[in-house]
């Protein structure tokens, strides 16, 4: 007769008194933190909206009499500028590139903001017409022409850059090019208003009133 051996059971596990403060926050605690962090998210999405933003980034404004007094004195050509536009055109860059550097083709960029909130650029430059032309238009070829104030402009588009351009070569070899994202009728507009500025006495005119935004 063998003997058999039995295994004790286990006494069954007695629950754990615990008060009813701990209880609760065992409980609710999760529940409570996403509360707290919905809360807080409500918090920052109010805060958020009721912030005054602005659509679009606003460039500052800029005097670019001192740039025209300089190409008027110290360009090798007669230079061309801006003369008569409405208020709305805001002019917000201007930069001269070979000015001091002997023998170096003289550039002058002035950009603007249009009336529509578009931009346009009048380039100009005693570079060789067919390497200034293309670098400033990004175009190889013409694509027409139009008549603005009396003149005979090329108008140039590239697709990829959504560039509009008109240009010419005046007979002193200086090329002129208005180009940006502005619809060609407003790009006619800034080449009208452009008349030669004169060298001879030229000083340097008074700063215009600033522009509001």
């Amino acid at each position: 007769m063998s003997d058999t051996t039995s295994t004790p059971s286990k006494a069954p596990q007695q629950p754990i008194p615990v008060s009813p403060a701990v209880h609760k926050r065992l409980t609710t605690g999760l529940g409570g933190f996403a509360i707290a962090m919905g809360a807080c998210l409500l918090l920052v999405g109010v805060v958020f909206l009721l912030t005054p933003r602005k659509p679009k980034e606003i460039l500052p404004t800029v005097d670019y009499t001192t740039q025209l007094w300089a190409m008027r004195n110290e360009a090798p050509y007669t230079p061309v500028a801006p003369e008569g536009l409405p208020p709305a055109w805001r002019p917000t860059s201007s930069r001269l590139h070979g000015l001091k550097e002997s023998g170096a083709p003289v550039a002058w960029h002035l950009g603007f903001v249009t009336p529509s909130g578009q931009y346009a650029a009048l380039e100009q430059s005693n570079e060789k017409p067919a390497d200034y032309l293309r670098r400033m238009t990004n175009s190889k070829k013409a694509i027409g022409s139009r008549q603005v104030a009396g003149q005979t402009w090329a108008t140039y588009y590239r697709k990829d850059k959504k560039a509009n351009s008109l240009a010419r070569t005046l007979p002193n070899g200086v090329s002129i090019v208005v180009v940006g994202t502005a619809s060609y009728d407003e790009l006619a507009v800034l080449a009208a208003s452009l008349k030669e500025q004169p060298k001879q006495g030229a000083t340097l005119p008074a700063s215009p009133a600033p522009t509001r935004s």
